[in-house]
């Protein structure tokens, strides 16, 4: 078996191996769209192919953004019909994420990219979805992937009507990142937020609240000036929101409420204003948002203020 990143020249060559099932959504043409847009390369596209004659028998499609040297996430893994059973698909796989991890790592990556897969609400009621996620779950976990987080998907659109603007807290612009990078520490204590709760305990409070204001401003493509503080009419602080947007869609970035004034309903008065933001400034077709399976609160708060749950998304990590 050889393992390889992809040439230019192959592209009509691979493509016929990204065929969508019940794990991944992605498409050839989603594929060439991005491959023009810089989000997907090449050299980010690992192929295994079968020694004697050449024929690719699996694909491996890295998403980055565009001024990224490195992949940021994995974006889907397809093994060819002719690798027919599941424990040989998982083999291939296995080998072919391995060998492009080394690479990243051998580039300078301080992990292995994640991996997200975009998947119906009710998978795991799918027999076929279950055995096209487990293949992929064991392959990414050999790879160097051993955790996994689910998070439930949230779609509002202007058809689900404008949240009331909060008649209780006032959202209010902030231009020092050091009043965020504060508000971002604070949140931290008791988050039910999982990813933020590793991070902190990896890097410390003070580096995760900073990693976090950093990446919302320079990673992220909304606007600085849509961020928020939330206070109370005598100025008292609550909490903050984050409105942004990714390469395909506005998105409610992060919500935080501070511990202390948990238990009020104010993630409801902070998403209301995150929305009317994105509303405002992006005209969205449609707004997207995610919060961890165990968020409860935060999965009432989206209910409550119109936003539906469309789908899951599964993450595969290093930790």
């Amino acid at each position: 078996m050889i393992v390889r990143p992809t040439l230019p020249s192959e592209l009509d060559r691979v493509l016929p191996l990204i065929v969508p099932d019940q794990a991944t959504r992605l498409t050839a043409d989603d594929y060439r769209t991005r491959l023009a847009d810089g989000e997907y390369r090449p050299a980010w596209t690992w192929v295994a192919e079968d020694a004697p004659d050449g024929t690719p028998l699996a694909l491996a499609v890295w998403w980055g953004d565009p001024d990224d040297e490195l992949p940021g996430a994995l974006d889907g893994v397809f093994v060819h019909p002719s690798v027919g059973s599941d424990a040989d698909r998982t083999d291939l796989a296995a080998e072919l994420l391995t060998a492009a991890h080394a690479a990243y790592a051998e580039a300078g990556a301080d992990a292995a990219p994640e991996y997200h897969l975009f998947l119906p609400g009710d998978w795991r009621d799918h027999p076929e979805t279950v055995a096209a996620v487990a293949w992929r779950q064991e392959a990414a976990r050999r790879a160097g992937l051993p955790a996994d987080l689910e998070r439930l998907r949230y779609e509002w659109t202007p058809a689900d009507g404008l949240p009331e603007a909060s008649d209780r807290l006032l959202l209010q612009p902030e231009p020092d990142d050091e009043v965020f990078v504060d508000l971002f520490r604070r949140v931290l204590t008791g988050t039910l937020d999982t990813d933020s709760r590793k991070e902190a305990e990896r890097l410390g409070a003070d580096a995760q609240a900073r990693s976090d204001v950093a990446f919302y401003r320079d990673t992220m493509l909304g606007d600085r000036s849509w961020w928020r503080v939330a206070r109370t009419p005598d100025g008292t602080p609550v909490g903050f929101g984050i409105p942004s947007r990714n390469h395909t869609f506005p998105v409610v970035g992060y919500l935080g409420v501070l511990p202390e004034h948990r238990g009020h309903g104010y993630a409801d008065d902070i998403l209301a204003g995150i929305t009317r933001i994105l509303a405002e400034e992006t005209a969205p077709e449609r707004v997207r948002a995610d919060t961890d399976l165990t968020n409860t609160p935060m999965a009432a708060a989206f209910t409550r203020l119109g936003y539906r749950n469309d789908s899951r998304r599964l993450v595969l990590s290093p930790h």
